[in-house]
């Protein structure tokens, strides 16, 4: 059920660059340690019915096309009696009792929904894996800024959330191309893309409080591989590849060749002794 722990829970801190700062407290009103499984999932289930349409929809007798006046009379045929060729043992006929369109809409409490997205975040903050950013002030678009600093904090394998103060659409911009990384403000997370992701990034502001700015480090560049690219060494490999399939094919190419002729000499050989033999068996018999 749900456990809590009063000790204040810290969580590390970084620039937007990338820089490590030093661990700060988060706010004890939101991350007081409760942890309430059940109400998690509930208010997931909640999430994940509310994604459905409901679109499956199926025509009864009296909605398919046809079926207006009877196949052939009562009595006399032979046959069995029927009032309508859109009977729902007939082919093309109507469906009974199928799927005619449903909600699937759950509604959750408010305060529930609430306790939920408390009891996700503080099982990251738990685990370590909620962290602390400045602030978020981009310019403009730049997926690779972005990239660098999932890097810088070593999350580049994992599925990260990035909980913006308000709405930030160059952030969204940013992260909208990459598979792992989802973007969205504070105000609109749910338990379930808490949930979802292993690491979660949190703007300082959306919690309530600044940091002060700290001078960046500068990163060393990535040392470029001696030799040839990636990309150039895929190729050769492919190329290399291909060579070999080549190879192979024109080896079995030349056994078949090499059996076909075998075949051939064979009744050309046999021709041959019985024509030697008929030649000696003449001979004898002079």
């Amino acid at each position: 059920m749900a456990d809590t722990t009063n000790s204040t829970i810290k969580a590390a801190a970084y620039t937007a660059g990338g820089t490590e700062r030093e661990r700060v407290d988060l706010p004890a009103d939101l991350f007081d340690g409760t942890i309430n499984m059940p109400v998690m999932h509930q208010a997931v289930k909640a999430y994940l019915s509310n994604q459905r349409l409901g679109l499956a929809y199926t025509k009864t007798r009296g909605l398919v096309t046809g079926g207006n006046q009877k196949p052939w009379k009562q009595k006399g045929t032979g046959r069995a009696r029927q009032g309508s060729r859109r009977a729902p043992h007939w082919v093309g006929g109507g469906t009974v009792f199928g799927p005619t369109g449903r909600k699937y809409v759950q509604t959750v409490p408010r305060q529930i929904r609430a306790l939920a997205r408390k009891s996700a975040l503080n099982a990251r903050a738990r685990e370590d894996a909620l962290i602390v950013i400045d602030n978020f002030n981009y310019d403009k678009p730049s997926t690779k800024q972005l990239v660098s600093l999932i890097g810088a904090l070593g999350v580049t394998d994992r599925k990260v959330l990035v909980l913006t103060d308000g709405m930030k659409q160059n952030v969204f911009l940013s992260g909208r191309n990459l598979q792992r990384v989802h973007v969205m403000p504070y105000a609109d997370v749910s338990t379930y893309h808490v949930l979802w992701s292993d690491v979660v990034l949190i703007e300082s502001n959306a919690l309530g409080y600044e940091l002060e700015s700290v001078d960046e480090k500068p990163r060393a560049a990535r040392a470029k591989p001696e030799g040839k690219s990636q990309r150039a060494a895929k190729a050769e490999a492919k190329a290399e590849a291909r060579a070999a399939k080549k190879s192979t094919r024109t080896a079995h190419a030349a056994k078949k060749a090499a059996k076909v002729e075998a075949k051939a000499a064979k009744p050309k050989a046999k021709a041959a002794k019985k024509s030697a033999a008929k030649k000696s068996g003449k001979k004898k018999g002079k």
